[in-house]
């Protein structure tokens, strides 16, 4: 018998809390329920560097950012190049590889090991070659920008409707004697929210949740302003009205039920060509957005709108059928770096031996107790362990403790609270130690952590809204 195909699905800065069936009643997600419906979902699996780059290569690597060095968006630190990738390991042992979407790789045309790749900037040259059917992102909102806008084409010549189509086209035209691995990963729903007009008018009149503010987070001078520089670099978050925020979470919302439309049109043709017998689905995000939640937009902290994101997986079965592992519900701790080694499980290979993931599957029936670290742009830092995140930020030296079974939206803030203070000195010991072993100079001989001067506000940190035309060669347009 074949070995089984694998359809890897990502989104980019999709946050945990955006599925339907896994309790947001504001939102429209009826594929990625089906997912929910017929799969295992891991509720708590978190990004250990929330941003583009470090994400991905985990995924390809297996490794964390902060053990490869690549812990923010830099062309400098290349770790597929020196690593083995989940796609050239999959080649070898006889897969049919493609990679069609965002990569967001350095150089932007390495396959690292897929056969072939599409990327984002196929389909603007394509778009450029038919301008007469209209150009997107012509209404000049930048790829960082939060504001929303609608898209200035039709759906069925938007880029999430392409990423399918050539989904859809590689299915049909591959080689059919091999096994497939299969990256389809979508751009949105990353700035610019620029939904298809019928997606927008979908929740333009509809009511979404508030953002969040917690009891520290509830005035903006009351934030320890080192875990707003990402904000007040790329986006307005800050500046917005909770009304304001809300027409922003109808354009995300809106991105996401497009892509989860189109989605249907992929199940459908794998359902006609019989694959969903003999085919794993992996979906899952990269990181998230903070959406207004304590006054922050985009991503690279630790709070749970950055770094939790969703992830689920479709074992093959006759989708008429209940499988042993349909509808079923993982709470154990999971990061990025699991995917490698468990499409290679799937897959019946071994995994290099280096490498942090596991293979996540054995926690369905054998939950194990992980503890979390991240670190991103060496900036933010992070350790969950049992039910308590302990964030930390060089920016300032401030710190954070929220008690995630309690506080999900981590409006409580632990850290000066003396009775949780011997949690709160355990996990930044913990913490510490982590550190010391990758970025030795960032403690200090008595093995503290060291912090530099906090960003007294905006005024102090240059803004990058993400100036991309489509002209531009970069695999970042969205």
């Amino acid at each position: 018998m074949q070995k089984p195909n694998i359809l890897l699905i990502t989104t980019d800065q999709q946050r945990f809390d955006t599925i339907n069936a896994l309790g947001n009643k504001h939102i429209f997600t009826p594929h990625l329920n089906w997912l929910v419906d017929q799969g295992i979902t891991f509720t708590t699996c978190y990004a250990d560097s929330p941003i583009c780059m470090p994400s991905r290569a985990t995924i390809m690597t297996g490794k964390h950012g902060y053990n490869t060095g690549l812990v923010g968006n830099t062309e400098d630190v290349k770790p597929m190049k020196d690593n083995p990738t989940l796609p050239g390991i999959l080649t070898k042992n006889g897969y049919q590889t493609r990679g069609q979407g965002k990569m967001h790789f350095s150089p932007m045309r390495a396959n690292y090991g897929f056969e072939h790749m599409e990327l984002p900037m196929d389909y603007y040259r394509e778009r450029n070659k038919n301008a007469n059917m209209g150009l997107p992102k012509e209404h000049g909102v930048g790829e960082n920008e939060i504001e929303p806008v609608i898209s200035t084409v039709d759906e069925t010549n938007s880029l999430t409707y392409w990423t399918v189509k050539r989904s859809i086209d590689f299915l049909e035209t591959r080689d059919d004697t091999r096994p497939f691995f299969l990256w389809t990963s979508f751009t949105k729903p990353h700035p610019p929210f620029d939904p298809c007009f019928n997606y927008w008018s979908l929740y333009c009149n509809r009511e979404v949740p508030d953002p969040v503010y917690g009891e520290w987070s509830e005035e903006l001078d009351e934030i320890p302003q080192g875990y707003m520089k990402s904000t007040y670099m790329l986006n307005n978050a800050y500046r917005l009205t909770t009304e304001q925020m809300k027409d922003v979470k109808r354009a995300y919302y809106s991105c996401i039920t497009q892509i989860d439309y189109s989605l249907g049109l992929l199940f459908a043709r794998m359902r006609e060509m019989g694959l969903f017998e003999n085919t794993w689905i992996i979906f899952t995000s990269d990181h998230g957005d903070m959406m207004g939640d304590h006054h922050m937009g985009a991503k690279s902290t630790f709070f749970e709108g950055s770094a939790h994101v969703p992830l689920i997986i479709r074992p093959p079965h006759d989708s008429w059928h209940i499988n042993e592992l349909s509808g079923i519900k993982c709470d154990s701790l999971v990061t990025l770096a699991d995917i490698m080694p468990t499409l290679l499980s799937i897959a019946g290979v071994e995994s290099p031996p280096d490498i942090d993931g596991i293979n996540i599957l054995d926690l369905v029936k054998n939950p194990l107790q992980r503890t979390f670290f991240g670190n991103c742009n060496n900036e933010y830092f992070a350790v969950i362990k049992n039910q308590y995140k302990y964030m930390w930020t060089v920016l300032g030296g401030d710190d954070l403790l929220f008690d995630l079974e309690n506080d999900p939206y981590e409006k409580k803030n632990l850290s000066t609270s003396p009775q949780y203070n011997s949690i709160k000195e355990e996990l930044k010991k913990l913490l510490a130690g982590h550190i010391a072993n990758y970025k030795p100079e960032l403690i200090d001989a008595k093995g503290d952590l060291i912090s530099k001067a906090s960003p007294k506000g905006p005024h102090e940190i240059p803004k990058w809204p993400g100036f991309h035309s489509t002209v531009f060669d970069t695999d970042v347009l969205h």
